[in-house]
């Protein structure tokens, strides 16, 4: 999912701030960390010092997620509401680029960050949730009165952060695993350390430190685990009855061969440039940017060989922190906002559309969209986490959501997708982009009125080197693109859908499922 629902900046890829100073910041848990500036300023006395004063006032800042509580935004105050939530998106990412940049200011005053940052920005969020009330009642609503108690940012001690799971010893905690192809994942909402105890460190000659990451919000060593030793997790799936839908209709899309990317996000922050705050993939329709609407998706190109197929499939860019640096390492979304790196091309991007274990499916709506996992566990928890990452030959085996896998020689890393499969038979979307899709239980039911609709589920493969740990560090990581304060955990996979399909081969898709038989 989105960032407030997405977003960032800073350039914390600028050697110069990122030798002198990591912090990750954002529209939720942010993270503020200071580091040992590179090894040719150590001459100075005054500056370890007051390095030494910084590294004890290390501190996790909070905002709450305002764009999560907006389940009922009235379609006609949608527009004005998104551009006002990338806008507090926008305000936390200024909030980050001033960490960065006043690390001496800091170092010499206890209060700089309550007085000069925290303060500014409560007052800058205030004014933005008053024009969301106005929003609304511009078109007759009653304003969201709930929402002026989520204006404030807390501190805490970096230590403090969790992200919704406590991980042991690189064990998944789920209380009902995960389903294949179907099913909701069933977190147990035990907390996470999230494996970013910020540490002195830095960045030398592109390894990274004690604090993790290239760019200093992550990953850490913490962030994986050898697969080998990992205890076997995943769940049997849930048996086809005698109504349900068997079939499987498979769409052929490429790998973004085309090297399509943008930092865009338009289903979260339509009409907003770099709405996403990280780079995204993109495969299937070739139109999708911030200000892409219905009829340019019906009217683009598509990569997908089924040309019926224009739907748009994207997803966040991996990168291994090798010390390299891509073409967007002075861009917003890249570099800039801690997404650094080399960015790294699927080898294989598998796109199937699978049925329901109790019942027949019926078409997606056209235009339909569906976020599945949240960019935001750091912040929001693992109620909506639906990462899945393994490896080549451990797939029916481990499936990890809060570390990425280390995988033996020979076998490539895994991140696979299983999206919501019943929707409300009404709406396209949602105002939080959650509500009018939901996931089919155990045994395949849809609630609350909801209708089956064919499951995509996506695989990606990725030949990556992989990662070491010495001494408590991880060289050559990979990690996927995020916000920054999310400290680019593997439980902020997430992946993003709008169907585009022609009428007629979604019918056929219907049919194949419904029948048993495997389409392309």
């Amino acid at each position: 999912m989105g960032r407030n629902t997405r977003k960032r900046r800073s350039s914390l890829a600028n050697k110069a701030i990122a030798a002198s100073a990591a912090l990750a910041l954002g529209g939720g848990g942010l993270i503020w960390a200071n580091f040992y500036a590179s090894a040719h300023e150590t001459n100075s006395n005054s500056w370890k010092n007051n390095t030494k004063a910084a590294a004890a006032t290390v501190a996790t800042i909070s905002c709450p997620d305002i764009g999560q509580k907006l389940t009922n935004v009235p379609r006609g105050a949608r527009s004005a509401v998104y551009k006002e939530l990338a806008t507090l998106d926008k305000q936390i990412t200024e909030a980050y680029a001033r960490l960065a940049s006043t690390r001496q200011a800091q170092t010499k005053d206890a209060n700089f960050v309550q007085n000069a940052i925290l303060g500014p920005l409560k007052q800058k969020r205030t004014a933005v949730i008053g024009r969301i009330k106005i929003d609304f009642k511009r078109v007759g609503a009653a304003a969201p009165n709930s929402l002026d108690a989520l204006a404030a940012c807390t501190g805490s001690g970096a230590n403090q952060t969790t992200a919704g799971g406590q991980n042991n010893n690189g064990q998944q905690q789920n209380n009902g695993g995960q389903q294949q192809n179907g099913g909701q994942q069933q977190n147990n909402g035990g907390q996470q350390q999230n494996g970013g105890q910020q540490q002195n460190g830095g960045q030398n000659n592109g390894q990274q430190q004690g604090n993790g990451g290239q760019a200093g919000n992550g990953p850490v060593a913490a962030d994986f685990v050898d697969i080998t030793k990992v205890q076997a997790n995943v769940q049997a799936k849930a048996r086809a009855q005698g109504g349900g839908s068997t079939g499987t209709f498979t769409s052929s899309c490429g790998v973004n061969a085309n090297k399509k990317f943008n930092t865009d996000n338009v289903i979260v922050a339509p009409g907003v440039t770099n709405g996403a705050h990280h780079l995204h993939d993109y495969v299937g329709n070739q139109s999708n940017d911030a200000f892409a609407n219905n009829d340019t998706f019906a009217a683009a190109q598509t990569s997908c060989s089924n040309q019926g197929d224009k739907s748009s499939y994207y997803w966040p860019v991996v990168r291994i922190q090798n010390g390299t640096q891509d073409f967007d390492q002075n861009n917003d979304g890249g570099g800039k906002e801690g997404n650094v790196g080399q960015i790294q091309q699927a080898k294989q991007a598998s796109i199937k559309f699978v049925g329901n274990a109790k019942s027949k499916v019926v078409a997606m709506p056209k235009f339909l969209r569906i976020i599945t996992g949240d960019a935001k566990t750091l912040t929001n928890g693992l109620a909506n986490a639906n990462a899945h990452w393994s490896c080549t030959g451990f797939e029916n085996k481990v499936q990890l959501t809060e570390q990425y896998p280390i995988c033996p020689q020979g076998s490539s890393v895994v991140r696979s997708f299983a999206f919501q499969s019943c929707w409300d038979g009404q709406n396209i979307d949602s105002a939080n982009h959650r509500t009018h899709v939901a996931f089919a239980d155990a045994q395949g039911n849809c609630a609350n009125g909801f209708k089956a609709i064919p499951q995509l589920t996506m695989r990606l493969v990725y030949d990556v080197p992989a990662p070491t740990i010495e001494n408590g560090q991880i060289k050559n990581a990979y990690a996927v693109d995020g916000f920054p304060e999310q400290l680019h955990k593997a439980s902020t996979d997430h992946d993003d859908f709008i169907n585009v399909f022609d009428e007629n081969v979604m019918n056929q898709m219907v049919n194949c499922i419904n029948t048993g038989k495997k389409c392309k």
